[in-house]
């Protein structure tokens, strides 16, 4: 079994892929899953995670069915969400879980996601193209948190009750919020880069930006 990064890797790849030809919904993730033609989304999904060895609660091209197995194998998160996690949307004015995607990065105000048959201005939910996305909080339904392959090193979560206050409110506000597989990392020395993130993620959060 994979880990999230790997997951993430093999979707990166895939950046700027358009069914072909245009409007068709045809694609290689569609003809790899047997129902080539039609809208692609999730089909683009469950061939990432084929491709990395990484099992979801089921063989599906629906959102909706995905969202249900994983609620009965209790992999359905609402909160907390982490790079990885494949999001399930509901936009306004479609279905009730209109599109999908895989996080790669969360943010203060919502989600960084790689998502098949999406649009860079266009159709969001049937729009062509593998691109990556920017999502509100607001149009997140939940996400489908898969099984991966832990780490041997035990992660660096815990802090000492000096610090406990300041961290959870760090945790809490998206200041502090770890690599792909959660680690928060609080033993380790921070960079001038991260420290640049965390920054203007507390700017952000201040209203001073």
């Amino acid at each position: 079994m994979a880990t999230a990064e790997k997951v993430l890797d093999i979707a990166r790849r895939e950046l700027g892929v358009k069914e072909s030809p245009a409007g068709s919904n045809r694609t290689k993730y569609g003809k790899w899953y047997g129902f080539d033609g039609q809208p692609w989304c999730m089909m683009f999904v469950q061939w990432v995670f084929a491709n990395a060895g990484v099992s979801l609660p089921m063989r599906t091209a629906s959102c909706g069915l995905l969202m249900e197995a994983a609620k009965k194998s209790g992999q359905w998160v609402t909160k907390d969400y982490r790079p990885g996690d494949v999001v399930i949307y509901d936009f306004p004015g479609g279905a009730a879980t209109d599109h999908t995607g895989i996080i790669e990065k969360v943010t203060l105000t919502g989600v960084v996601a790689i998502e098949g048959n999406t649009s860079e201005a266009g159709s969001q939910s049937n729009g062509g193209m593998v691109c990556r996305k920017t999502r509100p909080y607001s149009q997140i339904v939940g996400v489908v948190r898969p099984n991966y392959q832990k780490e041997d090193k035990r992660m660096d979560n815990t802090p000492s009750p000096a610090h406990k206050e300041g961290v959870d409110w760090a945790k809490k506000n998206g200041i502090l919020t770890g690599d792909a597989a959660g680690d928060l990392k609080l033993s380790q020395p921070v960079t001038r880069q991260q420290l640049c993130t965390m920054l203007h993620r507390f700017a952000r959060k201040t209203g001073k930006i």
